[in-house]
């Protein structure tokens, strides 16, 4: 056959038809897969298996559109075909289409149904582990309302020592929490939490009486494998959930170590009245772990110091303290070396007084990492309250976000998601898991966790600021990162000093949203309306306003600012030399100030004190801190060389091409031919191997 005759052939056959719309039709089912695949938490590979097939359909349409015609009556082969060629125009678009409508339910089916979302399916209610239990929020049946700190913490007492027990799955308090005592669907809720078993409970307190009426149902037929009620004097409390917990274990069949069945018989503190005060304590603090608001911490904290007053050796009160003072340290305001240090006296009195305590093995893991960032230590320490508490999500969380510290991302992962087992309701957890996904620049992957996190938790914040960075950071898409913000009450912080070193940390997500679409006035009013519900510092306050005029180009309102900002942040600087966060804010207040060596010093200062070596997340913020002050202070080659490592390593939450492209912190350089080579040229994706 001629080659003209060939084309001739394939047009009078439709192949160009089929063609066409084959085209249009995989173009949009690649835009559903890549699109809102994410939001129904459908795993990347679901995406790719997608755009896999439509690759392979191609050839296979137009061998058909070759060889056959399909039309209302069937398939026809090509001699009939060509009698009714000219019918069949239209048809080829029909039908492709409808394959492809087939195609793409089939694959949104199978990967909607196999999409790991963090939290147990339904279909796994068969497989949990038969051994396994959630212990729901116990009743508070008492008079006094205020009473429900005591009843949370009767539940959580029992939890405790359950979580001791190696041949048991213990859910977390933080995923049991969001239940109702008695849920309507205690099946369904078996099912989302991944376990056989679940405990309800009613705490009934009157003066000195307490009464404690639990139950134990297999959720798979909802009847009671256990139940008992228990009257006792107050003072007799402690042994009751003692007594509890060692008849669920018998119940479950539990197979108990020696040292396990001492945990579970053993008494945290004879004084009831200091145990009393634990009790408050842990509820406060798990008040302030959810809204990071200092007063919440203040309260916890004097409830803990009126715990130890009673018993100076109750271990798991002083580790309750130390543990809610790095929280603060960490998340609201730093501690000075002299308050780490007492937090460390504290740690040491506790583990001096109970060795093998889980609690302030924990705490003691948490100071080596908040305080110091001795990551090898820390992860010994957690371990340590892995082997003496093997259900302990908390130490198992830690051990995933230490290594992603140290640029361990695999192991860093399979923590995480070994946390979520024990844990499938807690959204700090998939907030974090985005995170490790945003720095390896697998958006997909970190906007399905994010978006699963908000579901967990609609106010979530460090899921709605790395959401609105991931869509920044993967598609430069403004509006979208903008519509991940929405609906956050403006006294809801959206910035967190865990996040710090860039200008980003100075200025805030939501006013930063507004720079990258240009939009000062905007940035400058959504700056001052956060800043007028926060309880942020005052030195931010000045330093995000000094920044936010540099970013605008405003000379001379970037000048004032900076000349009120900048003997407070010295006089910070030079209290607190370990400041790195001070130190940013002060570049960015010499830079307005047109003092650029002095802006390039102390940038420079803050990067050596946070390298990539020491914390591979927070060191890749703040190189790009520096990378910015170079680029505004009269070192563009500097900048461009730094800039070209950072794409080069997993430091997806704070560098992308997507986003250098859009981020005006970047104009000075932007014209440079150097800086337009890293815009056309590749990002590392995935762990660096």
């Amino acid at each position: 056959m001629k080659i003209d005759n060939f084309f001739a052939e394939m047009k009078r056959r439709n192949v160009y038809k089929v063609a066409v719309a084959y085209a249009v039709v995989a173009w949009l089912l690649t835009q559903v897969a890549t699109q809102v695949f994410p939001f129904f938490e459908i795993p990347n590979w679901a995406v790719r298996l997608v755009v896999l097939a439509v690759i392979a359909g191609f050839p296979i349409a137009l061998i058909i559109a070759w060889a056959f015609e399909l039309t209302p009556e069937g398939i026809k082969s090509t001699e009939d075909a060509d009698a009714t060629a000219k019918q069949s125009h239209g048809r080829a678009w029909i039908y492709v289409a409808i394959i492809g409508a087939v195609l793409s339910l089939g694959l949104f089916v199978l990967g909607r149904y196999t999409a790991n979302t963090g939290a147990p399916r339904h279909s796994e209610a068969a497989t949990a582990p038969q051994k396994s239990i959630a212990i729901l929020p116990f009743e508070n049946l008492s008079d006094d309302k205020a009473n429900a700190y005591f009843a949370e913490g009767v539940k959580d007492e029992i939890l405790t020592k359950l979580a001791a027990v190696r041949d048991l799955k213990v859910i977390s308090r933080t995923s049991t929490a969001k239940y109702q005592s008695k849920p309507d669907n205690l099946k369904a809720v078996a099912q989302e939490l991944g376990v056989s078993t679940i405990l309800e409970g009613a705490v009934q307190r009157t003066a000195n009486q307490v009464r404690v009426n639990v139950q134990l149902i297999d959720a798979a037929t909802d009847t009671h494998l256990w139940a008992k009620s228990y009257d006792r004097d107050f003072k007799d409390v402690l042994g009751v959930q003692s007594a509890i917990a060692e008849e669920i274990a018998e119940a479950l069949k539990a197979n108990l170590s020696p040292s396990e069945s001492h945990v579970l018989a053993a008494i945290r503190t004879q004084n009831t009245e200091a145990y009393d005060l634990f009790l408050r304590a842990q509820y406060e603090f798990h008040q302030a772990q959810s809204t990071l608001v200092a007063d919440a911490f203040d309260r916890a904290d004097t409830f803990y110091q009126q715990a130890l007053a009673r018993d100076p050796n109750f271990a798991e009160a002083a580790a309750g303290l130390a543990y809610s003072r790095l929280m603060r340290h960490w998340f609201v305001s730093p501690l000075s070396p002299r308050e780490l240090e007492e937090v460390k006296s504290i740690i040491d009195h506790a583990l001096a007084v109970a060795p093998n305590s889980p609690e302030a093995h924990v705490a003691l893991g948490v100071f080596f990492y908040w305080a110091h960032r001795q990551y090898d230590d820390a992860m010994a320490e957690f371990n340590r309250a892995l082997e003496l508490q093997p259900n302990n999500a908390l130490a198992q969380q830690f051990l995933g976000w230490v290594n992603r510290r140290r640029g361990e991302w695999e192991r860093s992962i399979a923590d995480a998601q070994r946390a979520q087992e024990l844990d499938p309701r807690d959204p700090s957890i998939p907030s974090s898991l985005g995170g490790i996904y945003a720095a390896l620049r697998l958006w997909n992957d970190a906007e399905r966790v994010e978006l699963r996190t908000l579901t967990l938790d609609p106010y979530n914040t460090v899921a709605a600021t790395l959401l609105a960075l991931v869509r920044l950071n993967s598609t430069g898409d403004i509006n979208s990162a903008r519509h991940a913000l929405d609906g956050f009450p403006p006294d809801i912080q959206l910035n967190s000093l865990t996040y710090q070193g860039d200008v980003t940390a100075i200025v805030g997500i939501r006013a930063y949203v507004e720079v990258f679409a240009r939009r000062f006035n905007d940035a400058f009013q959504a700056f001052e309306k956060q800043m007028a519900n926060s309880s942020l510092a005052h030195l931010q306050q000045l330093a995000g306003r000094a920044a936010l005029r540099v970013l605008a180009g405003d000379v001379e309102a970037a000048k004032s600012a900076g000349e009120e900002a900048r003997p407070l942040l010295e006089a910070r600087v030079k209290e607190r030399p370990d400041d790195t966060f001070a130190m940013t804010q002060l570049a960015w207040i010499y830079l307005a100030l047109g003092r650029n060596a002095d802006a390039l010093r102390v940038a420079q200062k803050a990067a050596e004190l946070m390298p990539i070596e020491k914390d591979t997340l927070t060191g890749a913020y703040f190189q790009t801190g520096l990378a910015q002050i170079e680029a505004r202070a009269g070192a563009p080659e500097e900048a461009v060389k730094r800039l070209r490592h950072l794409l080069s390593i997993p430091a997806g939450q704070v560098v992308s091409i997507a986003r250098l492209k859009i981020d005006p912190v970047w104009d000075p350089i932007r014209d440079r031919p150097d800086f337009q080579q890293l815009l056309s040229g590749t990002e590392q994706i995935g762990p660096k191997k």
